[in-house]
């Protein structure tokens, strides 16, 4: 074969298909040199005119076609009245999750198989369902519940009869619908039982009527002993330390009024209308009692001392705490701020208060050994006076066991109220 060249001249080819180069004859014009392959590529000759190649499409731009979306696993199990969903998401973030007619919608950002995604699907349920599922999310999974409308057993999850690739079985909740039902008999079971022995347990007819005992009692202390805290309060800022010196005169019928009225609380716990136990209640209303009654309402030397003031502002401060939470308690509500307030303030105050009932026993025992008051003349056989004194001293060890008492118990229930508990995860 012979192949006719640009330049006219004839290349005979071989049969392999090689060409045989001929030299071009004297006086022809020679065609000019290939281009090398960046020319032939794009780059323009001399002159800058380019040549425009055809067939050639611009570079493709990101993001003009989208990507299907990801999917996380779920997996499926379901009991007569509700479905369980369980997705394999950890650390899951703003999750979207809907039902409209009757199509679950999930969407959530999270690190699933594909990495830290935004995982959505939708599911559309064989049967009716509830609108409002409930989303239970932990570090490792998201849990949701759906209410089934009927009580049925579903053959499938979804409308459509095939599968789709992300849905599989729960194993560690699946039960045949004949395992189900004898759990949910079970449930029934249970729940019967339950009812029967709340119904043997007699109703207390006056259960109304020892609330409204307790709110009152409670509310009656609260304002007196608020009162006692004002009076002092203003009279300290009024006239400086010349209150403490008046401090009995001015406060001490209100506080008879007040610690007479505690006694109820020893009843209270005597008879079962509070859950407190006894020997605290015992321990405070009567170390109060004898300080006030005793030492302070017997010895005028004693009730223009300023220690009084103390003992008085002291036992005011923690009783605006006490009866407010006892008050609301008893009534069934919680207040958090006052549930504090009420477990932690007593932690400096019952050792001040102590400190000061100590100091005022002190105070006491010269003027009880020089008065003789209350020192008990045993008959002349034995020939032996009981100094009071000595009381007021042995009293004073029990004090402080008391107050180690009182410690204790309170500590217990700070730590049953404010300690630290555990919490599920939602």
């Amino acid at each position: 074969m012979v192949r006719r060249d640009r330049g006219g001249f004839s290349q005979p080819r071989s049969r392999r298909g090689s060409m045989t180069p001929i030299r071009a004859p004297e006086g022809a014009r020679p065609w000019p040199p290939r281009p090398p392959p960046a020319a032939r590529a794009g780059a323009g000759p001399p002159g800058g005119v380019g040549v425009r190649r055809r067939g050639r499409r611009g570079p493709v731009r990101a993001g003009t076609m989208a990507g299907p979306s990801l999917r996380p696993h779920v997996h499926w199990a379901q009991r007569h009245r509700e479905l369980f969903l369980r997705v394999d998401l950890s650390d899951v973030r703003n999750p979207d999750i809907t039902i409209t007619d009757n199509v679950l919608h999930f969407r959530a950002q999270g690190h699933g198989a594909k990495g830290d995604n935004i995982y959505e699907f939708e599911i559309e349920f064989l049967e009716p369902v509830e609108p409002k599922p409930v989303c239970r999310m932990t570090q490792r999974q998201l849990n949701i519940t759906v209410q089934k409308k009927e009580s049925n057993w579903w053959e499938r999850l979804t409308k459509q009869e095939k599968r789709p690739l992300f849905l599989a079985p729960d194993f560690d909740r699946w039960l045949d619908e004949s395992d189900a039902e004898m759990e949910l008999k079970e449930k029934e079971e249970e729940k019967i039982n339950k009812m029967k022995i709340e119904s043997r347990v007699p109703k207390d007819p006056f259960k109304h009527l020892k609330k409204g005992y307790l709110v009152m009692y409670n509310l009656v202390q609260f304002l007196g002993f608020s009162w006692i805290f004002v009076n002092m309060t203003v009279r300290l800022f009024i006239l400086g330390k010349d209150s403490f010196y008046d401090t009995f005169h001015t406060i001490s019928d209100m506080m008879y009024f007040c610690q007479t009225l505690a006694l109820m609380e020893i009843m209270n716990s005597l008879i079962g209308l509070v859950r407190s136990p006894l020997i605290p209640s015992v321990v405070q209303v009567f170390g109060r009692n004898f300080v006030l009654f005793v030492i302070l309402g017997s010895l005028e030397e004693m009730q223009s001392k300023p220690v009084v003031f103390f003992i008085f502002y002291f036992w005011s401060i923690i009783e605006l705490f006490r009866y407010p939470y006892y008050m609301l308690s008893s009534i069934g509500i919680e207040w958090k701020p006052l549930t504090w307030l009420r477990y932690t303030v007593w932690i400096p105050l019952y050792p001040l208060g102590g400190l000061a009932e100590a100091v005022c026993i002190v105070q006491s025992i010269p003027i009880f050994s020089e008065t003789g008051k209350f020192s008990l003349g045993l008959p002349n056989p034995l020939n032996v006076t009981i100094q009071f004194p000595f009381v007021l001293q042995i009293y004073l060890i029990a004090l402080f066991l008391g107050l180690f008492v009182n410690f204790r118990h309170l500590y217990k229930q700070r730590k049953q109220h404010l300690g630290p508990k555990k919490r599920k995860m939602k």
